[in-house]
């Protein structure tokens, strides 16, 4: 364990010590849980090890989230440069990036050359998809980051998912329309992730490739060119898919056009459950409020946060996007997921549940007070939402 010392205001010496610093590695290793299920299958001969991967992510996470609790320290704002300057945690980020290359490939090595039931075989695509959508994560961590090392890892690790026009569309886009009706990326109250789904994935697809169009454009350049980052991943994509269908045949096809969408869809879940009806206010000169931590909905479960490079710490994230995994705070009266992002999945799959659990939170939380006017709804349904939680702003009050 590394110690960090600090002066206080009053001029006292404290330390503080990580605790979660070797449990950060971690993350890294969640990147390989496809080769758990192959591992097994490989060792007992029994297909339905197969599911292990995905009984771990939907019913040991949330599990685990609910046993460990959730950790509301903070380290000290006097440490954090230090803290961030400490290379030990960026060399994690670093060193997952092969690790969901050696996930995906060996996931298509096990489904083209071992004769797997139909089910075996769409296990076997989910899992590797599921496992790609955290090289997402992973992209989502290093993309914020102003190195080009950084950077170039995050256009690669994208190409694994073939998602490389997130870190654009997530930095210049989502980050400036976050809680807002215009981001593609962010729920509305009352909107089924389904329904969401087919909102934020061509819509984050289409305003990245504007984003980059226009910084192209600026500098007199096309969009075809060489210099695209979005198609320099995707390059790096078609080079990776390719080779798994020539070293695997044709069955590969179906394979990673299952991986491929599992993956979107596990960035579609993580998009959806992070800003569920929270709306930024409009300003006079028609501008939104800056970002603050009520626009995200946070957790501080421990287990999960562990696996994701402290993701859930989205309300730190998102009002301070180059604040590195490590340093991530928790600030009292935010609001709070009842589990980690695993077990809220589960939740939001079911729309009728998902309801239940969180519109009411939504409503309760201190800066929305049951003011409709305040909140993200979808249009399709605010008249049925007005019905049922309140009246329209406009609407003046009963005599």
């Amino acid at each position: 364990m590394k110690t960090f010392i600090y002066t206080t205001p009053d001029g006292v010496a404290e330390t503080y010590t990580d605790r979660k610093r070797t449990w950060w590695s971690l993350s890294v290793l969640w990147a390989l849980y496809p080769l758990v299920g192959i591992g097994l299958h490989a060792w007992t001969g029994i297909e339905a090890m197969l599911l292990v991967p995905i009984f771990s992510s939907y019913v040991v996470a949330p599990v685990m989230d609910w046993l460990m609790g959730e950790d509301e320290s903070n380290p000290p704002e006097r440490i954090v440069r230090e803290l961030e300057d400490d290379r030990y945690y960026r060399v994690l980020t670093y060193i997952t990036v092969p690790m969901h290359f050696v996930s995906l490939i060996a996931a298509a090595w096990w489904a083209g050359t071992q004769d797997l039931s139909w089910w075996g075989y769409l296990v076997l695509a989910m899992t590797a998809g599921m496992a790609s959508g955290l090289g997402i994560n992973t992209g989502h961590e290093l993309g914020h980051k102003k190195s080009k090392l950084e950077r170039w890892l995050a256009k690669i690790v994208l190409a694994v998912p073939f998602y490389g026009h997130f870190w654009i569309e997530h930095n210049k886009g989502h980050h400036r329309d976050v809680a807002t009706p215009e981001d593609p990326a962010s729920a509305r109250m009352g909107e089924s992730i389904y329904k969401f789904a087919l909102r934020e994935i061509p819509g984050a697809m289409k305003r990245g490739w504007h984003e980059e169009k226009v910084r192209l454009e600026r500098k007199g350049k096309s969009v075809w060119s060489l210099d695209n980052e979005i198609l320099q991943s995707y390059l790096i994509s078609i080079a990776l898919q390719a080779g798994l269908i020539i070293a695997f045949g044709w069955i590969m096809i179906p394979f990673l056009a299952i991986h491929n969408v599992l993956a979107w869809w596990q960035l579609t879940s993580a998009n959806y459950i992070e800003h569920y009806g929270l709306l930024r206010e409009k300003q006079d000169n028609g501008r939104y409020e800056r970002c603050q931590p009520h626009h995200s909905w946070n957790s501080n479960h421990v287990y999960s946060n562990l696996l994701l490079f402290h993701l859930e710490r989205h309300s730190d994230h998102h009002a301070h996007p180059t604040r590195r995994y490590q340093s991530l705070r928790h600030f009292e009266d935010l609001p709070q997921l009842p589990n980690g992002y695993f077990g809220m999945y589960l939740i939001a799959y079911i729309p009728w549940l998902w309801y239940r659990v969180m519109d009411r939170r939504v409503l309760e939380l201190p800066h929305i007070d049951g003011d409709l006017a305040r909140v993200n709804i979808d249009p399709d349904r605010r008249e049925e939402i007005h019905a049922r939680y309140g009246r329209p702003a406009a609407e003046p009050a009963a005599a």
